[in-house]
């Protein structure tokens, strides 16, 4: 058996991968749906300013913010952190998805966050949340 050396193969470069890609070094943008829940022992003012916090992360990484839903205080179905309740929040945006870890990452080290679940909207997804944004909107 020959080794690659004794092949004279040569390793192909990552830039002549990025120069057959169509987009050339630019990310698609997924759309994006996350629901967060929030300390309930926040005001309204420091509640609007963590969802102002977390949607101006998005849109300074190239995102852009489509839907801001703010659901209000309910009851948890598990204390967590010894609280059973929490003020849910649900943002929809698109965004690159480099932006995620980097917003996970600040939900995780922000104590105000009780939980948090961000998922990738597929075409159905995206059809779905388009019919219940028009729902809401003329409710």
């Amino acid at each position: 058996m020959r080794s690659l050396n004794t092949l004279n193969i040569r390793a192909i470069e990552p830039e002549f991968f990025i120069s057959l890609h169509p987009f050339k070094g630019t990310f698609l943008m997924n759309q994006y749906e996350t629901v967060f829940i929030l300390n309930p022992v926040l005001s309204d003012d420091q509640i609007r300013e963590t969802v102002d916090k977390y949607t101006s992360s998005i849109k300074a990484a190239g995102g852009s913010i489509i839907n801001v839903e703010r659901w209000g205080l309910r009851k948890l179905a598990y204390p967590i952190d010894k609280k059973k309740s929490g003020f849910y929040n649900l943002v929809e945006f698109t965004a690159p998805s480099t932006v995620i870890a980097s917003l996970e990452l600040d939900m995780k080290r922000d104590e105000r966050v009780l939980r948090f679940l961000t998922v990738v909207l597929d075409q159905h997804g995206v059809a779905y949340a388009a019919k219940r944004r028009d729902k809401v909107k003329n409710a």
